[in-house]
């Protein structure tokens, strides 16, 4: 095979491997999620506050942008790995600061692994402008609280403590398209196929055998 010659700018590689990047590690897990999986779920759930908010509630957001940068917000990761929130706070928030820096140069690395024209346009989705944040942050509650429903629902307790105190939180938001999304959209439990086309398990004789 003929080798070439011309450079090869790194930045999808790093991409590609937020799927090696596991979350929840401290914890036991039924079915193991990771960043790439997570980061869809919170770009889908982004996208959908700020549709919400503009629909219902006069907001001016970007739904599009919304997704973009939830679909970076933990990109970092790929360098740091999934470090879990308790960890953070340790030392009253030292190690919080740590990671934030470390985050800082991950997202410098893989900007950097960019050719120059097209690093201003990737380092500004990494930035998240602070309209959005609230939005990005609330996603990323609705992602993690419907992850742990998803495990309660198969039978692993582990994730009780963490389903209650984001439910906790989420209930107590300000955001008005939070609270309209708990009540429209948000089961306390995944549903099952049969629950999803309201049927009984006829679906599975319709047709007849192919």
């Amino acid at each position: 095979m003929e080798s070439r010659n011309m450079k090869i700018y790194k930045f999808f590689e790093f991409i590609a491997r937020m799927g090696q990047i596991v979350r929840w590690s401290l914890m036991r897990n039924i079915r193991q999620e990771d960043l790439k999986q997570h980061s869809f779920d919170v770009a889908v759930l982004a996208h959908a506050l700020a549709t919400i908010r503009n629909v219902y509630f006069s907001g001016t957001l970007d739904p599009n942008m919304a997704a973009v940068y939830a679909l970076y917000h933990d990109t970092a990761e790929v360098f740091t790995g999934d470090i879990p929130t308790p960890i953070k706070f340790f030392g009253g928030g030292v190690v919080k600061s740590i990671v934030n820096q470390l985050e800082g140069l991950a997202i410098n690395k893989m900007v950097g692994s960019l050719p120059d024209k097209l690093q201003p346009v990737y380092r500004a989705v990494f930035t998240i402008p602070p309209v959005y944040k609230d939005v990005i942050k609330a996603a990323d509650r609705i992602a993690a609280l419907q992850k742990c429903q998803e495990e309660l629902a198969f039978g692993n307790p582990e994730f009780a403590p963490a389903s209650a105190r984001l439910l906790e939180v989420l209930k107590l938001s300000d955001l008005p398209e939070v609270k309209y999304f708990m009540e429209n959209f948000m089961s306390d439990r995944p549903m099952s196929l049969d629950e999803l086309i309201e049927g009984n398990g006829a679906w599975l004789l319709e047709g007849g055998l192919e």
